[in-house]
């Protein structure tokens, strides 16, 4: 998807790798299951990943987070 300059593509893909990485560490910390959000933000403060981020990585979940397509969820905070 790179090499054929798809990037909007490849940004929502990188998206949803992070979107269930994140979901997954929520059952394993949390035994339960993860709210019906595409939020990475949201995900990551009711996990509590979000407050042993560093600064940048803080920043690139800003950048990554518009890259998502709301597609089986309604809009939610």
């Amino acid at each position: 998807m790179l090499k054929s300059k798809r990037y909007l593509y490849v940004g929502f893909m990188c998206n949803q790798v992070i979107e269930k990485m994140f979901k997954a560490y929520f059952v394993k910390v949390k035994k339960e299951q993860p709210p019906y959000t595409h939020k990475l933000i949201r995900l990551a403060e009711e996990s509590n990943l979000y407050k042993l981020m560093s600064e940048k990585q803080k920043d690139f979940l800003d950048v990554i987070s518009p890259l998502n397509i709301e597609a089986r969820y309604p809009t939610q905070q």
